[in-house]
């Protein structure tokens, strides 16, 4: 297990130091002067050669990629001129809102899919799976920022019962601002439930439909414990795959829900800093997003190994 973990973690460290080069090679070539932008089209050449001296665009290209890069591994992740704060303290600002909205939004997901798709895999081919299975489409069908307005003209416009749009702060008490992100999590959520519920079924459909499954139905077993002591753990790799996927998504890819609802989150930084051509809070954000996305894969990773001692050999 040793040796698997550590081989799982170069890979890890290897795919982040080549993302972290192509999102600084990608950001390069935005068409645009960032020192010129934040000036203003007034600005004299002297002002936009000194504050571009202050960004560090003055230097050659691997150098700034080098001084960008060892201050990340510090925990100095530059300084924002348009927003005139450093980006850590940004990111810390903007993280307490999406991180907590990803993982209710990941909980209520997990808690709606895996019952229905557990339910319907036990009743295959009845009414009850054909409308949970169509429901479900719809489910996928339905783009999430459509999803979100619905929701906020039913629950806020109508009916007053929870904050339109907005994020008071957590000093403002914990239901105040779990209320706030509860449509964002619900628009989040239930498309993502759609897909992962969807996953479990077909994941258990194909591991009843396994040898040893059918030699435990002919000792006498039951058949809902079968389901229950031997084929849900066989089926929950691809059920985690989806799963950490989905977090991963609902971490780095909620963009659109954030600026619906006008959430101050790390979605909410990126779009407003690529408006900007803020390139160091975008840069800085993105690669910490994506860190996030590999991380979780190697926590996946993990998972698999768990729950499928092979994959520790195979390793």
């Amino acid at each position: 297990m040793a040796y698997y973990i550590v081989r799982r973690l170069l890979i890890v460290l290897l795919t982040l130091w080549v993302a972290s080069i192509i999102i600084f090679a990608m950001l390069q070539v935005i068409p645009g002067d960032p020192a010129q932008l934040m000036l203003g089209i007034n600005a004299t050449d002297d002002s936009i050669a000194a504050l571009r001296s202050q960004l560090g665009l003055d230097v050659p290209l691997l150098q700034r990629y080098l001084n960008w890069m060892s201050g990340m591994m510090v925990g100095d992740f530059g300084y924002s001129y348009t927003y005139g704060a450093a980006v850590g303290s940004l990111i810390a600002e903007r993280v307490v809102v999406s991180l907590p909205l990803a993982l209710i939004a990941l909980t209520l997901s997990t808690v709606i899919a895996i019952p229905v798709g557990i339910f319907t895999a036990s009743r295959r081919g009845t009414a009850t799976d054909t409308t949970a299975m169509a429901i479900t489409q719809v489910g996928i069908a339905i783009p999430n920022f459509w999803f979100a307005i619905l929701l906020v003209y039913i629950f806020a416009i109508s009916f007053r019962l929870v904050p339109a749009g907005g994020f008071p702060g957590w000093d403002a008490g914990l239901w105040p601002a779990l209320k706030s992100l509860l449509l964002p999590a619900i628009a989040l959520a239930l498309p993502q439930a759609a897909i992962l519920s969807r996953v479990t079924r077909s994941a258990l459909l194909d591991t009843m439909a396994e040898d040893y499954i059918r030699t435990a139905r002919a000792k006498g077993l039951t058949a809902q414990h079968v389901l229950w002591h031997h084929a849900l753990r066989n089926a929950l790799i691809p059920v985690l795959t989806i799963l950490g996927l989905q977090f991963a998504f609902l971490l780095a890819g909620t963009i659109i829900i954030e600026n619906v609802f006008y959430l101050p989150g790390l979605g909410r930084l990126v779009f407003q800093s690529i408006q900007r051509l803020d390139l160091m809070v975008v840069q800085s954000v993105v690669v910490l997003l994506v860190a996030s996305v590999i991380l979780i894969n190697f926590l996946v990773d993990l998972a698999y190994a768990w729950a499928d001692p092979r994959l520790r050999r195979e390793g």
